[in-house]
Parts: C-alpha cells; sequence; structure tokens
C-alpha cells in the first residue's frame, strides 16, 4: 500500500506526458485524478491504523543492495507510525488542494501539473522511508521539481528564489549526509528501526554531538531555524500560489519530522544535553519571527515570516522531551500546514483580483469579496490560536508540555501568541475592513467550484480538529510515544 501511495504519482505524470500538445488542458484533470486517488489511499490507511504506541505498520522491505564488501545491506523499506502517517495525510491533502487552485495555470501546464506530481512522490518518500540512504535521496529528488515549479511559474525575483532555495537545502544536505555516513558506519546499519532501538552510541567513527550538530543544522535550516530562516520569505513570495501551500504546508515539516525522527530517536542523549539550547533558538524564532511580521506591508511575506515564528513552536515543543511536548510539536506541524496554507490560498486568489500584495493599497475588498473575507477571518483567528480551531490544539498541547522543562523559554512563546494576534487583526483589517477603495469596485469573489471547494475543504478540516482533536492527538501520540521513551 505505501509504495502504491507513494509512486503512483509517477503514473499520473507518464500519463501527462503522453498527452499530445492539442489535449494539454488536459494535464489538470490527470493530476487531479492522480493526487485524489493518493489521498484516497492514505485516507484508508489511516482508517486501518492501530493506534498502538510503538512499532512500524505497513510495512514494505527489500533487499536494495548486498554487498560482500561491506558489513551492511541498503533497503528499500517503507513503513509508518503515527508521525509519519499524519505527514503522509497532510501530504496528499494538500497537494490535492494544490492541483485544484492551479486550475487556470496556462503556461505550459503539462510540465507544471507533472512537476507537481513529482514532487509528491519525494515528499511522501520521504516520511515513509526507514533506510537511511533511501530517505536521503527523496529528500535531495524535491529540490528538482522545486527549482522549476519557481523558476518558471513564479514572480518577481522567481530565479533568483529558486536558486537560493536549492543551495540553502543542498548545503544543509551536506551536512545531513556526513551525518548519516558517520551514523552508518559507526553502527553497521542504515536501519532507521535499528538505529533508534540501539543503545546509545558510544564509539562512533566521530563524535555523536558531531553527528547530531549536523543532523540538526540540515534541519533547522529546513525549518528553519534562525539565522538560517532567510530563503523562506523569497521563495514563498516570487513562488505561486500553488506551490507556496506545499512549501509552507510540508515542505517545511521536513525539518521538524527529521528532528524527531532521526536526531532524537538515534542520539537521545546527546537531544538531552542539546535540549535548552533548542529551546532557546525556538524561543528566539517565535519573538524575532513574530516582530519581523509585524513589519512587513506585503500580504505574502507577511504569512511568510509568520511560518518562521510557528515552525519555533515546533522546536519548543520538541525540545521538552516528553510526550506531551513531542506530541504538541508534531500537532503543530499538521495544523500549521493546514491553516498557512489556506493563508496563502486566500493571499493567491485576492492577488489574482486585484493584482497587488500591498496591503497599503487595500481596503475595504470584504464588501466585493464576503466570501473570501469571511474564509480569511477563519483562517487569521486559528493562526493566532482561537479555541475550536486547529490552532489552539497544537499551541496549548505544546505550552503545556514545554512548562515544567523551560519556564521562562514558554513564557516568551506566549508573547508570540500576543504578536502573532496583533499582525493577523492588523492585515485583515487594512485589507478587508474600512472603506472601499473606488479602485476595487470592479473585483470579484471567489466563485469557482474548485476556489470554493478547496478553501470549503481546508476549514471544514481546521474545525474538525479544533473541536475534537483526539482525531489526530491519538494517532500523534502513538508515533512519539516511543520517541519520548527513548529521551525520558
Amino acid at each position: 500500500m505505501l509504495s502504491f501511495i507513494v509512486f503512483f504519482p509517477l503514473a499520473g505524470v507518464a500519463a501527462i506526458a503522453l498527452l499530445p500538445r492539442e489535449r494539454e488542458t488536459w494535464a489538470k484533470w490527470l493530476a487531479a485524478a492522480a493526487a485524489l486517488v493518493v489521498l484516497a489511499a492514505s485516507l484508508a490507511v489511516f482508517a486501518a491504523y492501530d493506534r498502538v504506541p510503538g512499532g512500524f505498520q505497513f510495512i514494505d522491505r527489500h533487499t536494495w543492495v548486498d554487498s560482500d564488501l561491506a558489513p551492511f545491506k541498503l533497503q528499500y523499506l517503507l513503513g509508518v507510525d503515527g508521525l509519519s502517517l499524519a505527514m503522509l495525510v497532510l501530504t496528499s491533502f494538500l497537494t490535492t488542494i494544490a492541483v485544484l487552485i492551479s486550475w487556470n495555470i496556462e503556461l505550459r501546464p503539462k510540465e507544471y501539473f507533472a512537476w507537481i506530481l513529482v514532487l509528491e512522490t519525494s515528499l511522501l518518500g520521504v516520511f515513509t522511508a526507514l533506510d537511511f540512504i533511501l530517505f536521503f535521496l527523496f529528500w535531495e529528488i524535491e529540490l528538482v521539481p522545486m527549482y522549476f515549479l519557481i523558476s518558471i511559474w513564479g514572480t518577481g525575483r522567481k530565479v533568483y528564489s529558486a536558486w537560493k532555495y536549492v543551495l540553502y537545502t543542498f548545503f544543509g544536505s551536506a551536512f545531513m549526509l556526513v551525518g548519516i555516513l558517520a551514523l552508518g558506519f559507526s553502527a553497521n546499519t542504515f536501519d532507521i528501526i535499528e538505529l533508534s532501538r540501539m543503545p546509545a552510541l558510544r564509539d562512533a567513527i566521530i563524535p555523536v554531538q558531531a553527528i547530531f550538530a549536523l543532523l540538526i543544522v540540515a534541519y533547522g535550516i529546513k525549518l528553519p531555524v534562525i539565522p538560517f530562516h532567510t530563503w523562506l520569505p523569497d521563495a514563498h513570495t516570487d513562488a505561486p500560489t500553488a506551490v507556496s501551500v506545499i512549501l509552507a504546508g510540508v515542505l517545511l515539516k521536513m525539518g521538524g519530522y527529521g528532528i524527531l525522527r532521526m536526531s532524537f530517536s538515534i542520539l537521545p542523549d546527546v537531544a538531552r544535553d542539546a535540549s535548552t539550547y533548542l529551546a532557546a533558538f525556538a524561543a528566539v524564532n517565535i519573538v524575532y519571527g513574530a516582530l519581523v511580521t509585524l513589519l512587513q506591508t506585503d500580504l505574502k511575506r507577511l504569512i511568510a515570516y509568520s511560518s518562521v515564528s510557528h515552525m519555533g513552536y515546533v522546536l519548543l515543543g520538541a525540545s521538552a522531551l516528553g510526550t506531551v511536548g513531542l506530541t504538541g510539536a508534531a500537532m503543530q506541524m499538521f495544523t500549521h500546514g493546514l491553516i498557512t496554507g489556506l493563508l496563502f490560498v486566500l493571499v493567491g486568489m485576492v492577488y489574482d483580483r486585484t493584482h497587488t500584495r500591498d496591503i497599503g493599497e487595500m481596503s475595504g475588498l470584504a464588501h466585493r469579496m464576503p466570501f473570501l473575507a469571511t474564509m480569511m477571518v477563519i483562517a487569521g483567528l486559528a493562526s493566532l490560536g482561537l479555541p475550536s480551531l486547529a490552532g489552539f490544539v497544537s499551541e496549548v498541547t505544546v505550552f503545556l508540555g514545554t512548562f515544567a522543562r523551560h519556564e521562562l523559554l514558554t513564557v516568551l512563546g506566549v508573547i508570540g501568541i500576543l504578536l502573532t494576534a496583533g499582525y493577523i487583526l492588523w492585515m485583515i483589517q487594512r485589507v478587508f475592513w474600512g472603506e472601499l477603495s473606488p479602485k476595487w469596485e470592479g473585483v470579484g469573489d471567489a466563485v469557482a467550484w474548485w476556489e470554493r471547494g478547496s478553501l470549503l475543504a481546508m476549514v471544514a478540516v481546521i474545525v474538525l480538529i479544533g473541536v475534537y482533536p483526539a482525531v489526530m492527538i491519538d494517532l500523534i501520540e502513538s508515533g512519539v510515544a516511543p520517541i519520548a521513551g527513548r529521551l525520558a
């Protein structure tokens, strides 16, 4: 089942590639069909998953490379636990949304939708791979479609932003590769399941603290952790809307997932020693990211910088090292993906109608866009952590799990919530309320089925998790409980 989920998007790519030029507009239908099949299969795994802590399920294992010259073998090894299954469902859902909101793409639609599906395969592979080398390959494949999607279909300094994203990620990947090889050669295996069950490494070929640092740098760049965050605003600002949704909703989560799955599970002793330092970086991310967000006048850069702040909560929850904190960190990854994805969809729809992202030029758009204004209010309130919406569930879980271990730094995190309320409410007031500027008299609301359907689906999930969080918390807790056990 997992192999089908991971590689079925490539079947969609093959079908799109066979389309004749006069039928290239069919590419969106093929991409939507492929994305929906993957989403349905992911939900089937979600429904069938046994939410008992410990162990991976739906294992697919085959020998990949086996040589007498090496004491270890490489495996094609896929599997999911509660943590990775949450990311699997998030990826398949947001990819479906990304395809739908790209319905009007006219520039080279065959290539565009093909790259979206290749990107989905690479992301699904990252969250299901249980062999370190296979994990690294999927991690690197993601760079190729992201580069082309930003550099061809983006806006502004799109080539500059695409290269900046690639170079930052590639720089981090170099660190991660050294760390992976050091782990594999020290333990004579690249099997992530075996590595996460072994006693603490003592005789690694380089100090285990150095291995941990190499991995943390790689995952910190992706998260992103300050000062490695500068690629994010540029990439978000110049990427097409659908790519911004996947970038904020899923790609940033690769960093948080790597920290929990690799750094903490395999090197728990070093993680305990580094806990306070990680919490300090998290607090800086939260407060600094929120303060910089307050200064933004570009609607898309405002949402981009808010992601820097909100990813700090992932690191803060992870630094608690307990089940509650780790559950909060993973929940923040999931809920932030939904909420920020929704915000980017809305920003893209507003931009399509006004052809500007300058907050100072907008006023009273709710008079002409009542549906989009309603959706933006819901998304904004979810982002600032209003109870009964998904953002509240993850943030309060982070605070409950972290306060006992890092009291002062948790208080700084709460201050970040206050700053979030400031920039979200300020943005909504400036853009949607007040007097309608005469130049926006002709703009219209979201009326197409793919626009309203995408927005309503995302809002429905955000409300569902806010009202009944057990639907995801139980799943995620079953995945992070063994990690917390290693760290205890």
